[in-house]
């Protein structure tokens, strides 16, 4: 049988559920710097993993720069490229494939946002409850997908100037998940009872509850 989660009426009975966070969108930065600097397993294996696409990142950069210093730029043109992409229209995909996994998890209407001052973008189902293994799904597909597209081309084009380009889009979109990965560590973060979260289009902010133990 199809486990159907609780409504929004459900969520909010006191004696039910408890409200452990409610995050204004604007104010999703700073909630999730909060979160990586916690502790738990999912943030320490994303920090390694973070760690990692920056030093792969830095690596080939600079191996452009030099390689361009050496009379040959079409590296450097490429890293320029994955750069300006990453910021552009890596962002549009990224917010798509969550937009994709929400319409997958079952919502019937995606919405999308942002805050372009604070580079902050995001997709969202109005009223729409997600229990934690949707909130996992829907978190970690851009994560997975640009990585796996990503490290597919980077196989394909090794010997090709077109792997730079590559290699810095994989290790820029790393940054990107962040966000999802703070937010997602919010549902591990309780032992005891299982989290929800819905998203109040009008009140532009997120809400969690988790379930109190009988």
């Amino acid at each position: 049988m199809k486990h159907v989660n609780p409504s929004i009426e459900d969520l909010r009975n006191p004696e039910r559920f408890e409200l452990i966070a409610r995050i204004n969108h604007q104010q999703i930065k700073e909630f999730v710097i909060e979160q990586l600097t916690t502790d738990g397993k999912i943030i320490r294996f994303y920090m390694y993993y973070q760690v990692a696409m920056m030093v792969i990142g830095v690596f080939f950069l600079v191996r452009s720069v030099i390689l361009a210093l050496k009379n040959s730029a079409v590296e450097l043109i490429f890293t320029a490229a994955a750069l300006v992409f990453s910021l552009t229209v890596l962002v549009v995909i990224h917010e798509l494939i969550h937009g994709l996994a929400l319409k997958l998890a079952g919502a019937p209407k995606v919405s999308f946002g942002g805050y372009l001052r604070k580079f902050i973008f995001y997709a969202e189902a109005n009223r729409f409850v997600i229990n934690r293994r949707q909130f996992a799904f829907i978190a970690l597909a851009p994560l997975v997908l640009v990585k796996l597209v990503t490290l597919a081309g980077i196989i394909l084009f090794f010997h090709h100037p077109v792997f730079y380009f590559l290699i810095f889009v994989m290790s820029a979109h790393s940054l990107f998940c962040a966000g999802d990965i703070g937010l997602l560590s919010l549902f591990y973060k309780y032992r005891d009872g299982e989290i929800f979260n819905f998203d109040s289009q009008e009140e532009k902010t997120s809400y969690y509850f988790r379930k109190i133990s009988n």
